[in-house]
C-alpha cells in the first residue's frame, strides 16, 4: 500500500484519502459527468425562431452559440431560457414565456452533478460571506453604487425583480459567483463558462479565475504569473490540451498546472469537482490564519470551521453561512484536505518535494500568525475594549493600517507562499507586513494607548522573542549603507632593541687577541656574554661555525 507522511506526523493511505474525496464529491468521475437527460427534453421547436432573429439583432451572441457544444448537441435558446409563468422573473417575449437569467438550477436540469457540487461550494456562498461587511466598507467609504459595480460583480448580487417583471438595474446585470437568483439558487455558471459559448477550455484558463482573484485581498493573478507554474504555463500553453473531453493532470496534459488543476481538476485517482474550496487546509484571508475543518451537510452544502474548535458530530445541527440550519453528514480534517491537495502535486512532483514545499508554506503562515497577526489582533481588541477606538470601522487611521496589514500585504504574503512566488511572499508581502507593523501600526497604536502603551501594546510583543531585536539598537549591519567607524585603538608601547631589553647570548669562544697575542681591549669575557665598552657600536656577533 502506497503511503507518505502527513505534514503533522500521521500516516494516511492514498486509498483512504481517495475514499473520503469520492464521498465528498458524491462519486464524481474524473471528467465532467455525462448528461443523463433524454435528448427529447431539448431541441425546443421555438428555438429556431430565436436564432433566426438574434442572428440579425445580436450577431455576436448568436455566433458564439453557433460555435458551441450546445448547438452541436441540439440545445437551443428556448431550452435554457424557457420559464413557467409563475416564476418570479418570467416575462413574455415574442409570444414565449422566458426568463433572462439562466440560473445554476436551470443548468442543473442537464448538468446535475456539477450543479450539486457548485451549490455546496464556497463559491455559492460568496455573496452571503460578505453581506454583513459590505456596508462598512463600500457604502461608508464610497457609496452603494460601488457595491454594485465592484463587490457584487465578483461576489454576486441578490437579483431583484421589479413589478413589471424586469430586473432591477441595481442588481442586474451580474455574473458574480455567489449571485442569489430569483429562483432561489446561488451562483452563476457563466461567471467561468462565459455565455454563449460556454466553453470548458475557457473555464480551465487562469484568466477565468483572475477576473476576480486579483488585487489586494486575493492577489492570485499576479502571484500565479510570477510563479514557476505561471512561467511554465505562459511558455507551454499550446501543450495544455484545454479542449480535451477528459482533462486529467499527468495524463491529458503535463505542461503546467492552472488554477483548475490544483483546486478543481482531476489528477490520478482524484476526481474533478466544482467545489473549489475542498482542498484548502488554511484560511488565508483572515486577520489570523487557521487550519480548517470542512463540514459537509446532508443537503450537500458545506462550511468551514477553525481546527481550534471541537468538530461537530455527525447528525448534529449547525448554522450555515446564510443563517439557515443544516445537519452534519461528514467532517474532513485539515490533514485530510491537505492530503488531497498533496495527491494532486504528486502527479508532477516527488513525495519529498511536495512535503518540503508544504512545510515551507506552513512555516510562513505560522510566522505571520505568531509575529504579526496575533499580536496585532490582540492590540486592536484591547484598544476597542478600553474604549480607545470607536466600534465604527474606518473612522480612525489605525483601522486602515490594521486592515491593510492583514487584508492586503498579509494576504499577499500568505498567498505568495502557497503558490510559490518568492517575490510576493517576501517583497510584495511579508516585507510590507513587517515595515508597516513596525513603522506605522505600532507607533499609531502606542499614540492611541498613551500612558497605557506598555500595557496595551508593548506587552503583546513580549511572547516568543519575535520582537527582541528592537532591544538591541547597537547591533549594526551594512544593509542601509552605514557602518559605524571602528573604535580607535590605544597606541602600542614604543619598541626597544633586543640588545637593550636583554643581553645577547653567544657561544663560548676563545678570547680574541690582538697583535702579539694580547687580549683585545675592545671586549672582555664574562661567562660568554659580550659587553660593549664605552664608545663602541653594539652589533650582533656573527658566528661562522
Amino acid at each position: 500500500m502506497m503511503k507518505f507522511t502527513v505534514p503533522y506526523g500521521r500516516w494516511l493511505s492514498v486509498q483512504s484519502v481517495v475514499f473520503l474525496l469520492v464521498l465528498l464529491c458524491m462519486s464524481t468521475p474524473a471528467l465532467a459527468a455525462k448528461v443523463k437527460l433524454d435528448p427529447s427534453h431539448w431541441g425546443h421547436p421555438e428555438g429556431e425562431g430565436c436564432v433566426s432573429c438574434h442572428d440579425k439583432a445580436s450577431p455576436g451572441l448568436a455566433q458564439q452559440w453557433h460555435q458551441s457544444a450546445h448547438k452541436t448537441a441540439g440545445v437551443n435558446c428556448m431550452d435554457c431560457h424557457q420559464a413557467e409563468a409563475a416564476e418570479p422573473d418570467a416575462i413574455e417575449h415574442e409570444g414565449q414565456i422566458v426568463a433572462t437569467i439562466v440560473s445554476p438550477k436551470d443548468c442543473g436540469r442537464c448538468h446535475e452533478v456539477e450543479y450539486q457540487e457548485q451549490a455546496g461550494s464556497v463559491h455559492a456562498e460568496a455573496y452571503a460571506i460578505i453581506a454583513d461587511r459590505v456596508p462598512a466598507l463600500a457604502h461608508n467609504l464610497t457609496g452603494p453604487e460601488m457595491q454594485v459595480a465592484g463587490c457584487d460583480q465578483c461576489h454576486g448580487s441578490e437579483v431583484k425583480v421589479r413589478g413589471d417583471g424586469t430586473l432591477d438595474p441595481a442588481t442586474w446585470p451580474n455574473s458574480g459567483i455567489g449571485r442569489i437568483n430569483p429562483d432561489g439558487s446561488k451562483g452563476s455558471c457563466s461567471s467561468c463558462h462565459g455565455r454563449h459559448l460556454f466553453s470548458k477550455a475557457q473555464a480551465r484558463e487562469p484568466d477565468a479565475c483572475v477576473r476576480c482573484h486579483s488585487g489586494p485581498d486575493s492577489p492570485d493573478k499576479e502571484i500565479f504569473e510570477a510563479s514557476k507554474h505561471g512561467m511554465l504555463y505562459a511558455a507551454q500553453r499550446e501543450a495544455m490540451n484545454l479542449n480535451a473531453d477528459t482533462w486529467v493532470a499527468g495524463q491529458d496534459y503535463t505542461a503546467a498546472p492552472t488554477c483548475v488543476t490544483c483546486h478543481m481538476g482531476a489528477a490520478g485517482k482524484i476526481p474533478t469537482t466544482h467545489d473549489v474550496g475542498m482542498r484548502n487546509a488554511w484560511s488565508l484571508n483572515t486577520p489570523v490564519s487557521q487550519r480548517q475543518y470542512l463540514v459537509v451537510l446532508e443537503d450537500g452544502s458545506k462550511l468551514e470551521l477553525p481546527a481550534t474548535d471541537k468538530p461537530p458530530k455527525r447528525g448534529s445541527e449547525i448554522t450555515k453561512a446564510d443563517g439557515s440550519i443544516g445537519t452534519v453528514k461528514v467532517v474532513a480534517t485539515p490533514d485530510r484536505r491537505r492530503k488531497i491537495m498533496g495527491l494532486v502535486c504528486l502527479e508532477c512532483h516527488s513525495k519529498g518535494f511536495t512535503e518540503g514545499f508544504m512545510t515551507q508554506f506552513d512555516n510562513v503562515v505560522e510566522l505571520y500568525n505568531a509575529k504579526f497577526g496575533e499580536p496585532a489582533e490582540a492590540i486592536m481588541a484591547g484598544l476597542y475594549e478600553q474604549g480607545l477606538l470607536t466600534p465604527l470601522p474606518f473612522d480612525e487611521p489605525l483601522e486602515f493600517t490594521y486592515w491593510e496589514l492583514w487584508h492586503d500585504e498579509g494576504a499577499r504574503a500568505r498567498h505568495g507562499a502557497s503558490m510559490a512566488s518568492p517575490n510576493h511572499a517576501w517583497w510584495e508581502g511579508m516585507y510590507l507586513v513587517g515595515r508597516n507593523f513596525y513603522s506605522r501600526f505600532l507607533p499609531e497604536a502606542r499614540a492611541i494607548a498613551g500612558e497605557r502603551a506598555a500595557e496595551l501594546v508593548d506587552a503583546r510583543l513580549a511572547d516568543g522573542g519575535q520582537h527582541a531585536w528592537l532591544s538591541q539598537p547597537q547591533q549594526h549591519n551594512p544593509i542601509l549603507g552605514y557602518v559605524p567607524p571602528a573604535p580607535a585603538l590605544e597606541p602600542a608601547p614604543e619598541a626597544t632593541s633586543t640588545l637593550e631589553q636583554e643581553p645577547a647570548v653567544v657561544p663560548d669562544a676563545p678570547a680574541e687577541t690582538g697583535e702579539g697575542g694580547q687580549v683585545d681591549a675592545g671586549a672582555s669575557r664574562n661567562g660568554g656574554v659580550a659587553t660593549a665598552q664605552p664608545g663602541a657600536v653594539s652589533t650582533p656577533r656573527a658566528v661562522a661555525e
